[in-house]
């Protein structure tokens, strides 16, 4: 189908990208790669009267360190936080799950803002965006900051208002020698996972200090498992204390039925990935990697 009519703005700005939101009012969508709202409107299940499109901005563009933390603008695309040289080095969660969304014609084009903004339990950016307590920086007439973790209220319900835009996605930067996994098992190269799970650990004297889990497509939100996450600390990662985890993990899921199973299938998937991504987590080679943080392959960018 074709989309009806609506009128396009370009702002060069935020601050006019933000007056326009402002003024024109519900009936305005922002729109940075597109992978979300024009399939919609070419369904007419999505109809704004007003189309604002963010790739002007260079504000909202780029990665760069600032502090303790790595700052993302918001229409970076998946393909450049891939070639981002800082991101292998000190957040390489990241990399790992940027190369599992989609296909590269969807990375060149999709954008950090776009995936984590709009509050699809499917996408792969907020599960790791829990498990790494990111901050949202989000522009309107009051600019805030929301976590990760409080920004995802239902299905495709955030705590975005309309007349505010994710500008900026920061973290803060992990702890050397940290660990990490993004696991996704899915049925097909580019389709929406059947379950995947983020962890984010450290450890400290052979005992688990913290440990994060978030979870994707397994819920009408991307979850985050607080209690499984709990159940690692003080631990030595043995089974049962993973076992405890992986329960607490899917004492949480409420996935649906659909073509990738029912909802009893995908939550023992979702138990699977919960498991093997721990095991990934701890894995001595990867954890002395991110140690080390050796130069990451060649090709990617300063």
């Amino acid at each position: 189908m074709i989309p009806g009519s609506f009128d396009y703005h370009r702002p060069k700005k935020i601050s006019e990208a933000v007056a326009l939101l402002g003024d024109l009012g519900a009936e305005a969508r922002v729109v940075a790669g597109g992978h979300s709202l024009i399939p919609m409107m070419k369904l007419r299940l999505a109809s704004p009267e007003h189309l604002i499109d963010l790739q002007d901005i260079s504000e909202l563009k780029g990665i760069r360190e600032d502090g303790d933390a790595i700052v993302i603008g918001a229409t970076t695309t998946e393909a450049e936080m891939i070639a981002s040289r800082l991101i292998a080095e000190k957040c390489p969660i990241l990399r790992e799950a940027a190369l599992q969304i989609a296909d590269p014609q969807v990375r060149n084009v999709g954008t950090v803002g776009g995936n984590v903004a709009n509050g699809d339990p499917g996408n792969d950016l907020p599960a790791v965006m829990q498990a790494l307590d990111a901050v949202y920086v989000l522009s309107g007439k009051n600019p805030r900051e929301v976590r990760a973790r409080d920004f995802y209220q239902g299905a495709y319900v955030t705590a975005l208002r309309e007349d505010e835009i994710v500008t900026v996605v920061r973290i803060s930067v992990p702890q050397r020698g940290h660990g990490y996994a993004y696991l996704k098992q899915k049925r097909k190269i580019g389709d929406y996972a059947t379950a995947a799970a983020a962890v984010v650990l450290t450890l400290a004297d052979g005992k688990c200090k913290t440990a994060a889990i978030g979870l994707t497509n397994l819920g009408d939100t991307p979850l985050y498992a607080a209690d499984a996450g709990a159940a690692l600390q003080g631990s030595s990662l043995d089974e049962a204390a993973v076992t405890a985890a992986v329960k607490a993990a899917e004492a949480i899921m409420r996935p649906a039925g659909d073509g990738r199973g029912s909802p009893e299938y995908r939550t023992k998937v979702g138990g699977v990935m919960v498991r093997r991504a721990i095991a990934k987590a701890r894995d001595p080679v990867r954890m002395a990697r991110a140690m080390k943080r050796s130069a990451p392959p060649k090709g990617l960018n300063r």
